[in-house]
């Protein structure tokens, strides 16, 4: 079931065509992933309809929403086997009955237009963002630091400023209680 807050930023036209792309992953992820590819299916699903021209509007919505796990099952490793959860790209398609080739091609174009690249901090499972080194360097006073071993106040700073997911020391504070 969409999500109220996703639903509302979804332009009227698009609606229909999130919905029905939604209940597919939703359903898929209930069967075989978990609730964060769902959500960030949702996610995708949301910032794709909101393109100008999107892609979305042309083509079946089976396919699309195999492009959506299959682009986010590539960022996020799940067709490698020391992944959990695991699946390799073949059996993802067989389960939702589109062929490979299919799926792939609507990966390529969905992480083209989004410009996602693999551990993209964006599009990680939340669960993994802790292992992600993606999520934690950034450029400061031109060098790449990871942003974990910076005085906190840099961390607030990056942090307000939307540039890591969260400040390291506090998630680790609220994990030990």
């Amino acid at each position: 079931m969409p999500r109220k807050q996703d639903n509302e930023s979804v332009p009227a036209k698009m609606r229909p065509i999130y919905d029905e792309i939604v209940e597919l992953t939703d359903t898929f992820c209930k069967e075989h992933l978990t609730d964060e590819y769902a959500v960030l299916c949702r996610k995708m699903t949301v910032a794709l309809c909101r393109k100008r021209h999107s892609p979305l509007e042309s083509g079946r919505t089976k396919t699309w929403a195999a492009g959506i796990i299959y682009a986010l099952g590539r960022t996020n490793f799940l067709f490698d086997k020391s992944q959990k959860p695991h699946m390799n790209a073949s059996q993802l398609c067989e389960l939702l009955d589109v062929s490979q080739n299919t799926a792939s091609a609507k990966s390529k174009i969905i992480l083209d237009l989004l410009d996602i690249i693999p551990l993209d901090p964006r599009w990680s499972l939340p669960s993994q963002l802790d292992e992600n080194p993606m999520a934690w360097m950034l450029m400061v006073n031109g060098m790449i630091v990871d942003i974990r071993h910076m005085p906190r106040e840099v961390q607030e700073i990056a942090f307000k400023q939307g540039l890591i997911p969260y400040i390291p020391a506090d998630r680790n504070k609220s994990q030990d209680t």
